[in-house]
């Protein structure tokens, strides 16, 4: 039952939504044109024009502004146009679209750690291009939408349903339920696929190898490229494909918010050099949890206690940030953790792997970070830092000496 109960309520939701779409559609049905203005395709156009710049905003908003800016007849019509169909806009937009592409078509020769700071950088302007586009280019792409659909239900005949039901006094006008509907409803839509789509920003910031983060974002682009095409062919068959991404990232919210919290973070402690004006709390420390936590999720932001007798770890956090805490245990005695120094941010180890990721802010107090949380293990290189000192003692350098009693298990 728990497995159906959200496609119901996704349906319940869309049925809601869409039926006065629907009838409003259907008034048009005999007035329908070749050019196929009537609010059904416009409705379709919509849909299609906000998945696609959830999907890239500040693409899908420089190339929306460049194809009205291009498409207006006069100077005039020009002038008229949004800030975000100006040229000082969208040059620069597409500029920074480029460097971007150029980025992370060379990150296959661009060393770490010149690189990731980059990828943290797009993943900020990511979040801002998707903050400017769900405020202004949203509500601006619906306006056309709903003001068709006022026209159309203008006239008393319309209003109560055409000529055959003008006498009947149960007849609706839905124009008031669409003033209230639409935008908030085409904002939902923006952010459900813009989280989706924004978690790819996030894994080619965590992503080891520059090929994987071009392969990410040429299927992203890809996809925006197809949407495109198929809405300038059809406005229906874009708006089946739409439809389609809306679902998809529907079902995969839950992994993209988390993501999307992890990269909110890891890039807030890299640019504000938080690690510079941080401690380790005795208890109390914010962490992210791995996939070894029983029926939490993996990368879950919350927070390690010790429990009221002191012997063992508990993590506690909030499901959607904002929901009633919960409280499990950590599986592992500190006596059998240990931290893992990585090269951007450490994680904390037991016997069976990796258990919590650390924020970029304990770089550099990882030492602290195990004197107060009491693990025996002490400290150890992990991920690239580990290889390298693998490398080094293979080569004959000094591999870094752990602490004494560091568990052998570690990383």
């Amino acid at each position: 039952m728990k497995r159906i109960r959200p496609l119901v309520l996704l349906a319940l939701a869309l049925s809601l939504v869409l039926a006065p779409v629907a009838w409003a559609a259907a008034q048009s049905a005999a007035t329908r044109s070749m050019s196929d203005r009537s609010p059904g395709a416009l409705v379709s156009h919509t849909l299609s024009t906000v998945t696609g710049v959830a999907i890239s905003p500040l693409l899908g908003t420089s190339a929306l502004g460049a194809y009205q800016w291009i498409a207006a007849k006069s100077e005039a019509a020009r002038e008229r146009l949004p800030w975000y169909a100006q040229p000082k806009f969208w040059v620069p937009a597409l500029l920074v679209v480029l460097v971007c592409a150029a980025k992370d078509s060379t990150g296959v020769v661009l060393p770490p750690m010149l690189k990731k700071p980059l990828d943290a950088l797009e993943v900020v302007e990511n979040k801002l291009s998707g903050l400017v586009a769900a405020g202004a280019v949203v509500p601006v792409a619906t306006d056309a939408l709903w003001k068709l659909l006022q026209q159309q239900t203008a006239s008393p005949t319309a209003a109560l349903g055409g000529g055959h039901l003008a006498m009947i006094p149960l007849a609706v006008n839905w124009t008031p339920v669409l003033d209230v509907l639409t935008v908030p409803f085409a904002i939902a839509i923006f952010l459900i696929v813009w989280m989706a789509s924004h978690a790819i920003n996030v894994l080619i910031l965590l992503s080891p190898w520059g090929g994987i983060d071009a392969g990410l974002k040429a299927a992203r682009t890809g996809l925006l490229g197809l949407l495109t095409i198929t809405s300038m062919m059809s406005p229906w068959l874009g708006a089946v494909l739409s439809i389609a991404v809306i679902v998809v990232a529907y079902f995969v919210a839950g992994w993209a918010f988390r993501l999307t919290v992890f990269g909110a973070v890891l890039s807030w402690d890299f640019f504000t050099g938080r690690r510079g004006r941080f401690t380790p709390a005795p208890d109390g420390n914010a962490m992210f949890s791995s996939s070894t936590f029983a029926g939490v999720p993996v990368r879950t932001y919350g927070k390690v206690f010790r429990n009221p007798a002191g012997d063992a770890l508990q993590f506690t956090y909030r499901p959607w940030l904002v929901l009633r805490p919960r409280t499990v245990a950590v599986p592992a005695t500190p006596a059998n953790l240990a931290v893992g120094r990585g090269l951007i941010f450490s994680i904390v180890t037991g016997t069976s792997g990796t258990l919590l990721l650390l924020p970029p802010r304990y770089r550099g107090h990882e030492e602290q970070l195990a004197a107060a949380c009491a693990f025996g293990g002490g400290v150890r290189p992990a991920g690239l830092r580990k290889a390298w000192s693998s490398l080094r003692e293979l080569i004959g350098g000094r591999e870094a000496v752990a602490p004494a009693g560091a568990a052998a298990t570690a990383p």
